[in-house]
């Protein structure tokens, strides 16, 4: 069962790379008392308001219970849960990058193994529900999924309610295997999560990753990726939406570590209130070996209040010119008045207006999720968001 996962393992080792050094993705290490406790002079913690993650970051117990798993696994999905000790934790060659990521590791009692079998084609979605407890100690998770050569499937990984986690997830996509995996954080508004995922995509492999944010008083979601051969793709689709006092924040580090793949980033958020704040991290690492590649990310954000703050901050690392190509965007604009006025004028009450431009913004994203339940979702989610402060806004009710 592991043969093919480590068969994986020794393709990346072929490819004989070199070391980077990267200020946005430092080295990692599975010792805790390789990583000191940030300061937030780090140039990764800069953005996070430390004091504000309850000791997540330093020395803070663990302890079980913080969040209570729901599992509902589509026809043909195996699920097993498997001890500290096994192979699988590090299938995807993840290891840890900063304190909080080496501490879940360690406290982690073991790993949720999702496995899609080989030549599998899945109808409907896998979810594993993540609800709060509401405990007063956090909890360190840990889930490893594999999608098996030339399988197909979509997982989804959803977290609700009130908690303070520090959780790991792994992504195996083996040679010719398409896999969905969302992740979707609709926290309680006093809920601390930090998530550290990880996949490495095999030969002619296509990953969907979606990064769902909504709730929480500061979350903090680290996705990268690594290739295991040519020809894999990995597609990164994020939406969040900030109000009063959240901190929303998102890292993304692609490891173009073979020739011929290609990467697509794209995220779009939208904040309002006093002391929202939305911070976007991306980097793309084109290493010497990685030729022919083609990459591309991009963030948006939308502010529709005064008081509220995005921080986005695209990255590019070229080792090799024998590219097809490779680009960045980022913009942050505010509400546009002159669609409002546009609207307005032909009759449309200002909060309907906000509504259809807040919409319309995210529509295109949330189509490209191809989970149809969870598109319907996500869009009645971001009516409730703006329904939140729609009346201080206008004076209307929502």
């Amino acid at each position: 069962m592991t043969a093919t996962i480590d068969g994986a393992g020794a393709a990346a080792d072929a490819l004989e790379l070199d070391r980077v050094e990267s200020h946005l993705h430092p080295e990692g290490s599975f010792a805790v008392e390789d990583h000191v406790v940030p300061t937030g002079r780090e140039e990764i913690w800069r953005f996070t308001p430390l004091r504000r993650l309850k000791g997540l970051h330093a020395d803070a117990p663990f302890g079980p219970g913080a969040v209570k798993l729901e599992t509902e696994l589509a026809d043909g999905v195996t699920l097993e849960t498997v001890p500290a000790d096994s192979p699988l934790r590090g299938a995807s060659g993840l290891v840890p990058t900063d304190r909080i990521a080496a501490r879940a590791w360690d406290a982690a009692a073991g790993a949720t193994v999702v496995r899609i079998p080989t030549d599998a084609v899945i109808e409907g979605a896998t979810v594993i529900r993540h609800h709060g407890t509401g405990s007063e100690t956090a909890g360190a998770g840990h889930a490893v999924i594999v999608a098996e050569k030339f399988a197909k499937a979509t997982v989804v990984l959803a977290f609700d309610s009130s908690a303070t986690l520090a959780d790991l997830v792994e992504i195996v996509v083996e040679d010719g295997a398409d896999l969905t995996v969302v992740s979707l954080q609709d926290w309680a508004d006093d809920a601390i999560h930090a998530s550290t995922q990880h996949a490495k995509v095999g030969r002619d492999a296509s990953l969907k990753h979606v990064s769902v944010s909504f709730g929480g008083d500061v979350v903090r979601h680290d996705f990268s990726a690594e290739y295991a051969g040519p020809g894999g793709s990995v597609e990164a689709l994020g939406l969040y939406f900030a109000d009063d006092g959240q901190h929303i924040e998102h890292r993304l580090f692609v490891d173009h570590t073979a020739p011929r793949t290609k990467s697509h980033v794209v995220y779009k958020g939208a904040l309002q209130g006093e002391g929202a704040h939305t911070v976007w991290i991306g980097n793309v690492l084109i290493r010497k070996v990685a030729e022919g590649i083609e990459t591309y990310e991009e963030n948006r954000n939308l502010i529709l209040t005064d008081g509220a703050t995005a921080d986005s901050v695209p990255n590019l690392e070229i080792e090799t010119g024998e590219i097809e190509g490779a680009g960045h965007a980022s913009a942050t604009g505010r509400f546009d008045d002159e669609q409002l006025f546009y609207l307005k004028s032909r009759g449309v009450s200002e909060s309907e207006a906000r509504r259809l431009v807040v919409h319309g913004f995210f529509n295109d994203l949330i189509r490209q999720i191809g989970v149809p339940e969870l598109e319907e979702k996500l869009t009645a989610t971001v009516e409730t968001e703006l329904a939140k402060n729609i009346h201080t806004l206008t004076g209307e009710n929502a």
